[in-house]
Parts: C-alpha cells; structure tokens; sequence
C-alpha cells in the first residue's frame, strides 16, 4: 500500500506513455488544421464533448467507487482475522494446559495467515520466507511437507489440524463451543476474501471507460483550439490523463491482493499475527515488522 508518495509527474507520464502520446496527438491534429491550415471552420461544439465528458466521469467514477469499496471491505476482513487471532491466543492460553499444544497451535495459525497471504496472491506458499521460518519453528518433517503438497487446499488442511487437535482435548462444551465459533470466524475471513479475489468486477465498465475515453480525446481539443490555440495540446493532456487516472485507479483497486503498489499490505499484517502469537507464547527472537520501504510503499 504507498503511504507515501516519493516519486514525480514524470513517473505518471512515463507509466502512461502510450495515452500521453495518443492525447497530444489528438491536441497537435486540432492545432494544425486549425492555427496551420487555417481550416477553421472545422469545430466541435461544446456541447457533444460537455455530454460525452460527464458520461465518462460517471462511469470512471463509478468504476472507482466499487473498485474502492472491495479493496476497503479486503482490509476489514483482514481487520477481523487479526482480532480473532488474538482471541484465539487467548483462547488457548486459557483453556490449553499442555505447553506443547499451545505452542503447536498458536504456530501453525502463524502459519495458516501466511499462507492464506500466499494464496490470495498466487505464489507458492514453500518458497515463502515467512512460511519457512514458521515451518522450521513447528519442526515438521519433510514427510509432512509432502502430504501438505497432496491437499487439495492447504488453509483448510491446516485448520483441520488446528480443530482436530483441539476436538480431541478434554475440554468442557462451552469452551469447544467458543472454539468452534473462533474456527467459524476464521473461515468467515478466508471466504470473503477468496469471494473478492475470485470474482472479477463486471468487464463492461472498462470497456465503456476506455472507448468513450478515446472518442472524447479526439474531439476536446477541437471544442478549444479556437480559443487556446496550441495550448489545445497540453489542455488535452491534463484533462484526458485525469480521467485515464481515475480509471486505472479502478483497475488497479479492483485486486486488493496483488503486488501492486497501491494493494493491501497483508504481507504486513500476517507478519503482525505471527508476531502478537509468539509474543503470547513468550518467544523474543519474532520477526522485524514490516515496514514502509525506500518507495513509500507498505507491503
């Protein structure tokens, strides 16, 4: 996520080149056959072009707008999956007596938030550093490694073990109830935030943004060149990139998960449920905190 901005115009430019071109020769077109050719009866009214440019907004805007609430709604189920895993710390400290299983629990969730972070952003949760260090700290065998590779879904395999093993401990039923509403809650988080990056936002919104986006880049610049002249170029360029920007925000927000700069910063957030875990199992030697990098972005 940048929290920061650090860079220039220059980089926006230069990530948009292929729209800045395509503006300012739209711009230079209108410029020459009007200041240069004097073919000055060639103009566009203003009113097509006000029409056109506040359906375009609409529909960027909109696209934002919806692009943005399934970004903030991945970042409150990630809220939610970092206050139950310290009820569950809790949970376990309280109600587990065996040293060995609070241990053994509260890693292996470690572990589940890691990997969860992996799959929403599609890399291979066993060449994750975070995931081997948890793995090493759980002391599992290759053995085990390799009947994780054969599961069908790791994250539900890893909270099959979890709930087994508590299942199988002589616990009171209000209290194997409060752990099963800690599981519930737990899947609750995973679900939705599968929902969000396995349902794609409508294709038509781009579609339209982009097409319409075109057309009023040619003709804007033929609604002002009579009053501007060649500053009909630059005009373009400021007003066709605004829109274009809106839209990429759209695009860009559209996956919360991915290692975009503008994405959620789970690797961040996971890190913080491993660190607060073992903090509750006494350990020192946890993890460095994610910071905010040399780029202004918090990953």
């Amino acid at each position: 996520m940048l929290v920061s901005n650090n860079g220039s115009m220059l980089r926006i430019l230069a990530w948009q080149w292929r729209n800045v071109f395509i503006y300012l020769a739209f711009g230079a077109a209108a410029c020459v056959v009007h200041v240069v050719l004097g073919h000055a009866h060639l103009k566009v009214p203003a009113a097509p072009a006000s029409i056109l440019g506040a359906a375009l907004g609409i529909f960027a805007s909109f696209r934002t707008s919806a692009a943005y609430a399934r970004w903030w709604e991945g970042r409150q189920l990630w809220g939610r999956l970092l206050n139950v895993s310290r009820l569950f710390a809790s949970q376990v400290l309280a109600y587990v007596e065996d040293v060995g299983q609070r241990r053994t629990l509260l890693l292996r969730h470690a572990l589940y938030a890691h990997v969860l972070r992996c799959q929403l952003r599609d890399d291979d949760p066993f060449g994750d550093p975070h995931v081997t260090r948890v793995l090493g700290l759980l002391g599992v065998d290759d053995a085990w490694v390799a009947r994780t590779k054969e599961q069908t879904s790791l994250l539900h395999f890893l909270v099959d073990e979890s709930f087994g093993g508590v299942a199988r401990m002589p616990l009171p039923p209000t209290r194997m109830m409060s752990f099963e509403q800690t599981f519930a809650a737990f899947l609750d988080a995973q679900g939705g935030c599968e929902r969000i990056k396995r349902t794609p936002m409508p294709r038509g919104y781009g579609f339209f943004v982009t097409r319409l986006l075109f057309i009023f880049s040619l003709i804007f610049p033929f609604t002002v060149v009579d009053a501007v002249g060649w500053l009909a170029m630059p005009l373009n360029l400021i007003v066709c990139l605004g829109f274009t920007l809106i839209s990429e925000t759209g695009r860009i927000l559209e996956d919360p998960f991915n290692h975009f700069f503008n994405s959620l910063p789970i690797t961040s957030l996971s890190v913080t449920i491993e660190r607060n875990l073992r903090q509750r199992l006494g350990d020192t030697d946890l993890p460095a905190a994610i910071v905010v990098d040399e780029k202004g972005v918090l990953w």
